[in-house]
């Protein structure tokens, strides 16, 4: 079973078509990047996969989408319980304005985890995870705020680890970052997929050659290719990926 799997999927803001009879599934414990142009349909398409779309007007989807086996806009499905599982790492840091260590025990205390000890025990394990903890162990307490912009973007890294996902998704997580902070970003995507399985999606094609198993080329609102990332930037099967990795447009 694969982690992720859509079939057929069609997005819709009222009539405009936004993504077009899109089919592809994911593999576990891998970094599968999307790549294409500015309004392609990459970032709509990664938000189906924990239905943050739902929140935009006139939002209709067509086709299924499958997370762990289970299709995710069945009736059923709790949204919250999605999103518990499928984490999501968006394009500005965006920490609560609260202290180091309550952005990451927020979410739990929200799931209903209590119990002090176990908090301590998982606020450090996901600052250690997302690779802040020897920077912020001595002041927990301190403002969010107070970190560098890169810091901050790991801590909204600990903060999605802490619940327990098994997929994150990561929509442009470095694009804001300086190069010094990019590449750690890049670094724990690396280490992370160990643990999860990883979408991320990014207009920095360099970024999705380093960190990616496989990547994803959208164009116009379609999938126009997907394989291993190898070979889509070093011998793509459709002129349109060619052109768009050789800088010709987009």
């Amino acid at each position: 079973m694969k982690p992720i799997e859509a079939k057929n999927v069609n997005v819709f803001y009222g009539d405009n078509h936004v993504l077009k009879d899109v089919s592809l599934s994911i593999k576990e414990n891998t970094v599968t990047a999307f790549i294409g142009p500015s309004g392609c349909g990459k970032s709509t398409f990664l938000r189906t996969l924990n239905r943050m779309n739902d929140y935009i007007e006139n939002f209709r989807k067509e086709g299924k989408v499958w997370i762990n086996g289970k299709e995710i806009y069945d009736r059923s499905v709790r949204v919250e319980d999605l999103r518990r599982k499928v984490g999501m790492v968006f394009q500005n840091p965006n920490p609560f304005p609260k202290s180091i260590y309550e952005n990451v025990a927020y979410g739990l205390r929200i799931h209903g985890v209590d119990d002090k000890r176990e908090i301590n025990e998982r606020v450090e394990k996901s600052l250690k995870q997302a690779a802040l903890w020897s920077e912020v162990k001595d002041k927990l307490n301190k403002s969010a705020f107070s970190l560098s912009g890169g810091q901050q973007q790991r801590l909204c890294i600990a903060r999605t680890l802490a619940v327990r996902p098994s997929i994150i998704l990561m929509d442009e997580p470095a694009s804001a970052l300086d190069p010094i902070s990019t590449a750690k970003i890049e670094e724990l995507i690396a280490e992370l997929k160990e643990k999860y399985t990883i979408v991320i999606v990014t207009h920095n094609m360099q970024q999705a050659a380093r960190v990616s198993d496989r990547t994803a080329f959208f164009y116009l609102g379609e999938l126009v290719e997907y394989d291993k990332t190898s070979i889509i930037f070093t011998n793509p099967s459709r002129k349109q990926t060619e052109n768009y990795i050789s800088g010709r447009f987009g």
